[in-house]
């Protein structure tokens, strides 16, 4: 039995990532913290865990917190976590860090990016950025993941086959992506509220200013051995999850629909949740699942790239767990496949 423990219980990521680790016999949840009072239940917290999860919600020191688990989930924000990650490995644990914290390896960016000095910055360059369809070989031996966000998973595995194998510019790339109002986390915000994001849609960020934007070019640039740079616009629309990117990049050679297709197919054919389709995907095809759907057509010289997928499963808790089971010896579907 592999014991587990869920740092951040509270938010819409930590019920994901509950429902699906409870799908797995062999895992164990031992502890689940926040820093709200009175230790509650975790059921008074999501009630859609009513009955299904017996646990209360604490207010632990990491060095607590490995006492009960050897696998931890951190889903903490950007800079909390950066403070609780160093003492749970010391004390031993393995972790799935689900902020923003171990994503950029240059400490200068993440200073720049989320105006904060990064407190564990000898760790950055040699985390492992947790995306197994990229590097699925690097991650079962570490102790520390670096999950990836949800708008940078879109916009990478839609791009990646296409930038590995040369089909297209890696400059001049635009990225339109829009997301759910999940995204934005559970704490109330104004801009979330009902009345103000309802019949609404609105871009965000605009002029190169998002978070995760030098994560998408760090990435991608390390996948495919060249400077990768982008525009990225996201949008705020009024639903409750999924994310989907209109991606478009200049081809490097003349190419059909189908020529694209056979190169995404080929460059995912063993990646259990990747699914290259023909149609226009939908954000609805891949709510509630780990599943990422992409198509691609060409125009006048572009590749117009669609990514599709669910912000808190496959953008979150579900890669989190794919990350996890990597790590733990399961297999990579393990209480993935819904």
């Amino acid at each position: 039995m592999v014991k587990v423990a869920i740092l951040g219980a509270t938010g819409y990521t930590a019920v994901e990532l509950i429902k699906i680790l409870l799908r797995n016999p062999d895992v164990q949840i031992t502890a689940a913290t926040t820093r709200q009072e009175g230790a509650p239940p975790i059921h008074s917290i999501h009630q859609s865990l009513t009955g299904r999860l017996n646990l209360t919600c604490e207010d632990l020191t990491p060095a607590e917190v490995c006492q009960r688990a050897e696998f931890v989930f951190c889903c903490l924000p950007h800079v909390a976590s950066m403070e609780a990650v160093p003492g749970l490995l010391a004390g031993g644990a393995r972790v799935v860090d689900l902020s923003a914290d171990y994503r950029l390896k240059d400490p200068v960016a993440y200073e720049k990016w989320y105006g904060h000095a990064h407190t564990d910055a000898q760790r950055l360059a040699a985390t492992v950025y947790g995306l197994p369809e990229l590097w699925a070989e690097r991650i079962p031996h570490q102790n520390l993941i670096a999950n990836p966000g949800c708008y940078t998973s879109a916009s990478i595995l839609g791009l990646a086959p296409f930038l590995k194998q040369g089909w297209i510019d890696p400059t001049g790339i635009i990225i339109d992506a829009k997301s759910g109002v999940s995204g934005a986390g559970r704490a109330p915000k104004l801009n979330t509220l009902f009345s103000e994001c309802n019949e609404s849609v609105s871009a965000y960020s605009v002029g190169n200013k998002h978070r995760h934007l030098p994560e998408i070019e760090q990435v991608l640039s390390e996948a495919s051995g060249q400077k990768v740079e982008a525009i990225f616009t996201p949008h705020l629309i009024p639903m409750d999850r999924g994310i989907i990117a209109t991606i478009y990049a200049r081809l490097k050679r003349s190419a059909t629909d189908a020529e694209l297709l056979a190169a995404a197919r080929e460059f995912y054919r063993d990646k259990p949740f990747m699914r290259v389709v023909e149609h226009l995907p939908t954000t609805k095809d891949s709510a509630g699942t780990n599943y990422c759907d992409i198509t691609v057509r060409q125009a006048r010289g572009q590749a117009i790239i669609i990514s599709c997928l669910d912000n808190l499963i496959k953008g979150a808790a579900g890669v989190a767990v794919q990350n996890f089971n990597l790590m733990a010896g399961f297999p990579e579907t393990t209480g993935l496949l819904v």
